[in-house]
């Protein structure tokens, strides 16, 4: 039997807007097609130039490649494929080449290259000469190409990188770090085409709260809003320009409101910075439970006739702190129950689809969530902008962890990455704070004051946060909460729990010390294949540390962590996630589903009312079997009859949840089905069953869509679950499970897929023709065979 997956042709066409962040309207083709060399240039534009790359890396910082050695790659690009384990991480030197044509119809345009990240110390050459060169491998650089080219001519551009340990960005070096670091030229490169007369690029024009786009609101109500708007325009020409700047303000296809600045005199070699206000009547709030968001269209026009437009995601909102240091929403008491992410994929690193950022946005907001923590650097463009559509607050950060330099250079660095990822995301409606801050790094008082006063200084009136006192929001691990806790004096945030508090609390901050290590059984470094009794162990710590962080001042707390990761240290996972690093979930996950209010409920992300049965029921299965739900009560059956009718169960552990769990005494075990059926208002409103396995019979493909189609260039995996006759998940760990495919995708795994909990997982990366392309999983051990998971294009 065929199974197919049909993404339609409007839904690809609708998600590569994930791949470009909004800094100018362009036509843009598949991430994996050829770059789109228009001939027309009237109005500034833009070209992917993701396509066609020529890739060589090797141990020596000479180029040493012979025509053979360059392997020809598309952009996202790790280094280096590296096994579900990584323990010896690829540093060294990656070289990427690609040819470049400057159109004809380009004379006398400005062009500028956009690099929207390369890791780690970035050197850019146009032929033989160098033309930029930059340092930290997280947030863009734009180079202005204007000076080095001539119309009509074709140029190699070549990059080279290093990414070694480097004392002068940080953090720790990979042997002692926390996390992989990965290299490459893993995020989009853009080729921007402007007229002599445009909006600068905030990021090449790097002056204070300046450059491109900045958007506020002096004003948020429910009856009225203002929206700000500050827009640098650029003369590059040797005549002065009669400029208009218009800003028109669309809700979907509705126009809200617009305003023109009317005629403006910009003279030749000179750049102006048009602040313009719109008002909005009874606007549409942007909130974590209702996430809307108006697009911004910005329109400027020289002698009447349009020469530039932009457009982007606003979401009109506010975030304030009342007395007793509660944040407000919109002037509403909010609570954010969060979680900390790393934006590493399995083999591939950093070096991610901007349809598989959004998948992890959708799977988290799935999971119960409202905010994540971006530990601990600055993560992509493409899940900033899945957060404002989702509805998660962030705090961002630059990169940091227990690393600090007095050497002048490492402070100046740190300095600008703060400033770099302000203007990158200061209009980002899901932006709550910006931590400026090195983790759990020693910082002197004086460099903290410095960091504080940049983020004022780049974003008047935002707010600061850090790990240490000095910033507007302290953010403290539970772990040092437990050692150290003063009542706060600012809004508190507890930045991490219940993991390190489980594992080796002693140890401090020197985690590669492994001292006080605790019972395996006991911590929450539980991987999905380590069966019931320790997951059930990790949701129950995770409850215990949440209903404590409850009892403190903090207005947010953020479990440590949200997927299963690499480190450079380690030799094995950091198993704390609540999904694995296959993105399959573990019980934690649904005790954290399970804290959402039932009333909430969205298209975009699973919610609304939810019940899940914590257990295999298998031999040997605890006869105490634990329910998560959001409902009033739940029924449990067995095998057809009921074992009885529960509340949430209120103990120590539960005082401040807003949905303890419901626990049911079944005395002992007994092979069969457990359904649990959820009521509120004594109506039935969600079920789920779970039922002992018999012996393995089939296996099921499922492709992970996660509320984006895949396009080509995409990242996306593909689960097979082990089924018995009955259609039963068996819940198998560790079987080796053979994948093959044919046609335009690749499996990525470098090594045998194997099962946790009765699922494979295979990471498979989609060509540009990758329609009707086929995969198939199978066991020899198991003598077991899944259907054909075909893909196909749907009109």
């Amino acid at each position: 039997m065929l199974k197919y997956f049909y993404p339609s042709l409007a839904a690809l066409a609708l998600l590569l807007q994930f791949a470009c962040s909004p800094v100018a309207e362009s036509s843009k083709g598949d991430l994996a097609s050829k770059d789109d060399q228009s001939p027309k240039v009237a109005v500034a534009t833009e070209q992917n130039l993701n396509a066609d790359w020529l890739f060589f890396k090797s141990q020596s910082a000479d180029l040493t490649a012979t025509p053979e050695d360059w392997q020809q790659v598309n952009l996202p690009h790790t280094p280096q494929i590296e096994p579900l384990l990584v323990n010896n991480q690829w540093q060294g030197f990656a070289w990427y080449q690609k040819s470049l044509t400057i159109a004809p119809e380009w004379q006398n345009k400005q062009l500028l290259i956009r690099f929207e990240a390369a890791m780690n110390h970035a050197q850019v050459w146009l032929d033989d000469k160098q033309i930029g060169e930059h340092l930290g491998g997280y947030l863009p650089f734009t180079i202005d190409l204007t000076p080095y080219v001539t119309a009509g001519q074709t140029y190699q551009l070549k990059v080279k990188l290093d990414n070694r340990d480097n004392e002068i960005t940080g953090p720790k070096p990979l042997a002692q770090l926390d996390f992989n670091t990965y290299g490459g030229l893993y995020r989009d490169v853009r080729l921007l085409i402007k007229n002599p007369v445009h909006i600068t690029d905030e990021m090449l024009a790097n002056e204070v709260a300046g450059g491109g786009i900045f958007v506020t609101y002096p004003k948020v109500d429910k009856a009225g809003s203002v929206v700000a708007v500050k827009t640098q325009l650029a003369n590059k020409s040797a005549l002065n320009a009669e400029l208009e700047l218009v800003q028109l303000l669309f809700a979907g296809e509705q126009l809200v409101t617009e305003v023109s600045s009317g005629p403006i005199q910009l003279a030749a070699g000179s750049k102006l910075d048009q602040q313009q206000q719109l008002t909005v009547s009874k606007p549409n709030l942007w909130s974590p439970a209702s996430p809307f968001l108006y697009s911004l269209h910005t329109v400027l026009k020289q002698n009447g006739e349009v020469i530039e437009r932009q457009h982007q995601q606003i979401g009109i909102r506010s975030f304030a702190f009342n007395d007793k240091h509660q944040l407000l929403i919109n002037g509403e008491v909010t609570f954010l129950r969060g979680v900390n992410r790393h934006q590493e994929y399995p083999h591939v690193g950093y070096a991610i689809s901007p349809q598989a950022d959004y998948r992890d946005a959708v799977k988290i907001k799935s999971a119960g969530f409202d905010y994540v923590r971006l530990s601990h650097y600055p993560h992509s463009k493409a899940f900033m902008q899945a957060a404002d559509e989702l509805g998660l607050v962030l705090i961002n950060a630059i990169l940091g962890w227990q690393y600090y330099q007095p050497a002048e250079a490492f402070r100046a660095q740190n300095i600008q990455s703060c400033r770099d990822l302000i203007r990158r995301d200061r209009n980002h409606a899901s932006v709550l704070a910006w931590e400026c801050s090195l983790n759990e790094s020693d910082m002197p008082d004086e460099f903290v004051a410095t960091l504080h006063n940049t983020v004022k200084q780049e974003f008047p009136g935002a707010y600061s946060a850090g790990w240490q006192h000095g910033y507007d929001m302290y953010l403290q691990a539970r772990q040092h909460r437990q050692m150290h806790y003063e009542t706060p004096t600012v809004p508190y945030n507890v930045s991490e729990y219940g993991d390190w508090e489980y594992y080796a609390q002693n140890a401090g901050l020197n985690q590669d010390s492994w001292a006080d290590l605790k019972e395996e059984a006991r911590t929450s470094r539980q991987l999905l294949s380590h069966g019931e009794a320790r997951l059930l162990q990790q949701a129950r710590n995770v409850q215990e540390a949440h209903n404590d962080n409850l009892t403190t001042p903090a207005y947010a707390d953020g479990y440590w962590v949200m997927f299963d990761y690499n480190r450079g240290y380690a030799n094995d996972l950091e198993a704390s996630g609540v999904m694995s690093i296959y993105r399959l979930p573990k019980y934690s996950y649904y005790f954290f589903q399970s804290q959402r209010p039932a009333s909430e409920q969205s298209d975009k992300y699973q919610s609304g009312p939810m019940v899940f049965i914590a257990s295999e029921w298998q031999s040997g299965s605890s006869a105490q079997v634990r329910v998560f739900s959001n409902a009033e009560e739940v029924e449990l059956y067995l095998n057809g009859f009921l074992v009885s009718r529960n509340k949430p169960s209120v103990d120590k552990f539960s005082t401040h949840l807003p949905h303890p769990p419901f626990e049911f005494d079944l005395k002992e075990f007994k092979a069969g089905q457990l359904l649990a059926k959820a009521y509120i208002a004594g109506k039935e409103v969600a079920t789920h069953q779970v039922s002992t396995a018999d012996i393995a019979a089939s296996l099921k493909l499922t492709l992970d869509t996660s509320g984006v189609a895949p396009v080509p260039g995409d990242l996306v995996f593909v689960y097979a679950e082990v089924l018995d006759k009955n259609g039963q998940t068996v819940p198998l760990n560790n079987q080796i499970i053979e994948f093959n495919s044919s046609g335009d995708i690749e499996i990525i795994n470098p090594e045998p897929a194997f099962t946790e909990q009765g699922k494979a997982a295979v990471l498979v990366k989609l060509g540009a023709k990758f329609a009707e392309a086929q995969l198939e999983a199978s066991s020899k051990v198991l003598a077991i065979q899944s259907d054909t998971l075909v893909f196909a294009v749907k009109e």
